[in-house]
């Protein structure tokens, strides 16, 4: 980038550099030298992802960290030259208050690129970089600390640990992780443990979902350690969870200082690594409809049912080995998942219920083995039941929705659910049951008081329909697959 300010810089006549200590509100025109950490897009997703400009985190020579910021007037001027971990000057600016939410960085003003802003590149001639400017600086909270801002949009801090689950699967064996999934439910959750700390769910949205994804499965050795930087910690029914922002990095193992650090203290504490709480892992609770649509968590919800959808497939047909949604080959069914190209197909549940509590309505859809344990039949002997006693029909017939799935209406029962992001949104809010338990294993309904409702504040919602853990499309049960495809796979199954 060309600017005035470029020839006094490399021949050292440029004027003497103000400290982010000694900035003041207002309009300066004092020189900046700092290092860029990171910068992201700033949007208004109340208004639909309106893009505002560009956030920055910068370091100076001391070590202090600023927040800056560049209207979305001025961003397409600086993009292109901006880059993470490169140093830069910064001539005439704007110091304004920091906003209230979300600050990360602990000053209470932010630098805003003005008209008049002059941003030039540092390099060993103008000062000596690798000595003057620190790489990075976190700003670490432990899970107390989490536990006691949690929901007030306050700082967002940085969090370190190792990891106990990543989708779900321990770390015994390297967790396998389907890029097609992720980015259909555009997020991953981990659990993670700190030092001294109980086990945290967290997380990781889009493009922290997308780094993490990227790294772990590129890693020769399945990583243990991870840092995630400015995280927003949210209370639901008594448990914390956080969750990554725009803002945020992802860093795993021997990507930076403090992970390997971490790892050599993991290496020198093996029984102290090995203590988990599993109370803080399966911990549930129990919540209204209405809680549940405030927040995307896998958790418990007692409904009466007052309705089964009729007019769709209520099963899918999967593969035996990991049940997700078998396709039809030439000849035989394949699973994408498995890579194999003749399985063995089984029906499973995928039906549509409506439920209802005292005040509010919801579909939930019954995915798997939770249908069996509402009905107390296997979907695969209600199919065949059925093939039986209707010896005659076509190809293309639809197997409706079986008895045994209709006289559930009016029982009041548990449910075991997982909200993705995607359950959201559309004309019908359907959510994924995966169990149905008995009412003496779970814990009372919280009150409104102890579960405050807010709806994620940064997260984007896209528009889409629900997934299961297999990506099959549970909102129309279709993926592309006719009722004359189900009729067949099904048939199939009975006579070959």
């Amino acid at each position: 980038m060309e600017s005035a300010a470029k020839s006094s810089l490399t021949t050292g006549k440029a004027p003497l550099a103000m400290f982010f200590n000694d900035i003041s509100p207002g309009r300066s025109e004092s020189l900046l030298r700092f290092r860029l950490i990171h910068f992201w897009e700033a949007k208004n997703i109340a208004k639909g992802g309106f893009f505002l400009g560009l956030e920055l985190l910068l370091i100076d020579e001391q070590g202090t960290v600023m927040q800056g910021f560049i209207s979305a007037s001025r961003a397409e001027t600086y993009r292109g030259h901006l880059k993470g971990g490169a140093t830069y000057a910064l001539q005439n600016f704007f110091a304004t208050k920091s906003k209230d939410i979300y600050r990360v960085a602990d000053q209470s003003l932010t630098i805003s690129f003005s008209n008049g802003s002059v941003l030039s590149p540092l390099n060993d001639t103008d000062v000596p970089v690798s000595d003057s400017f620190p790489a990075d600086r976190f700003r670490f909270h432990t899970h107390s600390d989490f536990q006691a801002n949690s929901g007030l949009r306050g700082d967002l801090y940085d969090v370190v640990g190792h990891l106990r689950l990543v989708n779900g699967q321990s770390l015994i064996q390297r967790p396998v992780l389907d890029e097609a999934e992720i980015t259909s439910k555009g997020h991953i959750l981990v659990h993670l443990q700190s030092k001294d700390g109980p086990v945290m769910k967290l997380y990781l949205w889009d493009e922290a979902a997308r780094v993490f994804y990227k790294k772990f499965t590129s890693s020769e050795d399945t990583p243990t350690v991870l840092l995630v930087t400015t995280v927003n910690p949210k209370t639901l029914g008594g448990n914390m969870a956080l969750s990554s922002m725009s803002s945020s990095r992802v860093f795993l193992d021997k990507d930076i200082q403090p992970t390997i650090d971490y790892v050599n203290w993991l290496s020198s504490n093996p029984e102290t690594a090995k203590r988990v709480n599993a109370d803080e892992v399966t911990k549930v609770e129990t919540m209204t409809i209405g809680q549940i649509l405030g927040y995307i968590k896998q958790e418990y919800s007692k409904r009466q049912i007052d309705d089964v959808e009729r007019d769709g497939a209520w099963y899918y047909i999967a593969c035996s080995d990991c049940q997700t949604k078998a396709t039809r080959g030439p000849s035989s069914l394949m699973c994408a998942k498995c890579g194999k190209t003749n399985v063995s197909g089984v029906p499973r549940y995928l039906a549509k219920i409506s439920v209802y509590d005292n005040k509010d309505k919801a579909v939930f859809v019954l995915l798997g083995d939770a249908g069996s344990e509402l009905t107390g039949k296997k979907a695969a002997e209600l199919v065949d039941n059925y093939i039986e006693a209707h010896q005659d029909v076509g190809s293309g017939h639809l197997i409706p929705a079986p008895q045994a799935l209709i006289d559930t209406i009016g029982q009041t029962h548990k449910f075991k659910v997982n909200v993705s992001d995607l359950n959201l949104t559309g004309k019908i809010q359907a959510i994924t049951v995966t169990k149905v338990v008995s009412t003496e294993v779970l814990p009372p309904l919280p009150s409104s008081a102890e579960f405050p409702v807010i709806v994620e504040d940064e997260v984007s919602v896209p528009t889409g329909i629900v997934f299961d853990a297999s990506g099959y499309n549970a909102s129309d049960g279709t993926e592309g697959t006719t009722n004359k495809d189900v009729t067949q796979m099904a048939k199939r199954l009975k006579y070959e």
